[in-house]
């Protein structure tokens, strides 16, 4: 998106006079700013962007938002005052989004938002967010960064208390809303799964009955929430019933093979999860129109992102890198993974998994419980109430270790996997398992 400095200033109530330079790069980051940029200081509980206005300058910025409440001193570069830096940046993607004229797809869920959200992307030509930028500041700067000549637009939706989701709706304004699932991620803020439910639902209520909704047909809760949108429905899955279905699955050892309306895919994606992704992609392509045997050949060149399921070699291992974050349903569905793999022994290193709050130690008994049921040899858990997952996994069956910290975790992990064995790494972001894969892989 391309903006005048004067457009910036009217846009988010300013009255600075800046004059009228071109601006088409956005941060609010120094370390990753571009010459030329607007650098937009947002104050977050550790930090206040506007303590490195000075390395911004430094950095090349052409302009900053800065608080009017402070007046800081920047040379080299020009100042726009506003009442608040994160509201003129939710202010200037609203007007952002009134210029992009191509259909924009929201998308949420408890699980595989952001690998259903690259394979919407991949599938049908579209830009979007990057990484997982989700929530209040990522998905406003996501839409002032996009290109007004795209395809289309996907922006992942992330929610962790009730009416997150409508009000990233009021600034992104989707066409298309997809929800992926709907489990137990963030339960802690909620009474119940129904709660989450509720939430994530909000996404399909904003649609408005021109809006389509593109539900998992697999999900339950999902499936019913077309009762409360007026407009198109277009259901998606694996199971029998979903209009666009994923049959005749293979699991193989690069990912998966299937068929959806007869067309052949191939994928390099790991699971039925993997699968249920892809599917929603074509799901949503074919509500713009394209054809499937075009996603098809997209789909083969989808891969798995960092520490997002991508699979590793270590001396004859496998190894399923999950390590970005953790919730029961993503668990589970990374646990059949595992098993699937054929060969060797399967281990599972399982890092404690965060914001369950009451629900915790019952959600890590089930995933232990379901490791051992899987025929998972060894579990390695780490940190908290990963203690209970590896108890319930103890008492199933299996062999289970538990340890306070990754680093003793991949030592252990070290000492125990031989060639042809198959390993998962997969827990929490605050519990950093990503350190005891490193450490297993150290030379």
């Amino acid at each position: 998106m391309q903006l005048t400095l004067a457009e910036i200033v009217q846009f988010t109530g300013s009255s600075t006079a800046v004059g009228d330079q071109l601006i088409s790069e956005w941060s609010i980051d120094t370390r990753t700013l571009r010459p030329g940029a607007l650098y937009i200081p947002i104050r977050g509980e550790h930090h206040d962007g506007h303590s490195f206005l000075q390395d911004a300058a430094e950095r090349g910025a052409a302009a900053a938002l800065v608080d009017e409440r402070e007046w800081p001193e920047a040379p080299g570069m020009r100042l726009i005052r506003v009442a608040d830096t994160l509201i003129a940046l939710q202010q200037l993607a609203r007007r952002a989004r009134a210029k992009l004229r191509f259909p924009m797809i929201g998308i949420t869920g408890s699980a595989g938002k952001t690998s259903t959200k690259e394979a919407i992307a991949v599938l049908i030509g579209a830009t979007r967010n990057e990484g997982n930028l989700n929530n209040h500041i990522g998905l406003p700067l996501s839409l002032v960064r996009m290109e007004e000549t795209a395809r289309a637009g996907v922006l992942e939706m992330g929610m962790n208390h009730a009416g997150e989701i409508r009000f990233l709706c009021d600034i992104a304004r989707p066409d298309i809303g997809v929800v992926t699932n709907a489990g137990t991620a963030h339960i802690e803020n909620f009474a119940s799964i129904e709660g989450v439910a509720l939430a994530k639902r909000e996404l399909i209520e904003e649609l408005g009955f021109k809006g389509t909704a593109v539900l998992n047909y697999d999900d339950s809760r999902v499936r019913a929430f077309g009762v409360v949108h007026a407009g198109r429905t277009i259901t998606y899955g694996i199971g029998e019933g979903a209009g666009v279905r994923a049959e005749n699955v293979e699991l193989t050892a690069f990912g998966a093979v299937f068929q959806i309306q007869k067309v052949p895919f191939e994928i390099h994606l790991p699971g039925l999860h993997g699968v249920s992704n892809v599917t929603a992609g074509v799901a949503v392509g074919c509500s713009l129109g394209i054809p499937v045997e075009q996603m098809a050949e997209a789909a083969r060149t989808l891969r798995s992102g960092k520490m997002r399921g991508e699979r590793l070699t270590h001396n004859g291992i496998t190894i399923l890198n999950d390590c970005y974050n953790s919730n029961p349903e993503a668990a589970r569905a990374m646990l059949d993974t595992l098993a699937a793999i054929p060969g060797g022994r399967k281990i599972a290193v399982l890092g404690e998994m965060l914001e369950l709050g009451a629900w915790s130690e019952q959600l890590h008994r089930e995933a232990g419980a379901h490791a051992a049921a899987l025929g998972i040899d060894v579990v390695i858990a780490i940190c908290g109430d990963a203690r209970h997952l590896a108890d319930a996994a103890k008492q199933g069956g299996a062999e289970a270790l538990f340890f306070d910290e990754p680093g003793a975790a991949g030592d252990a992990l070290r000492a125990l996997a031989r060639s042809g064995d198959a390993v998962l790494c997969k827990g929490s972001r605050g519990t950093r398992v990503e350190i005891a894969l490193e450490r297993f892989m150290a030379d």
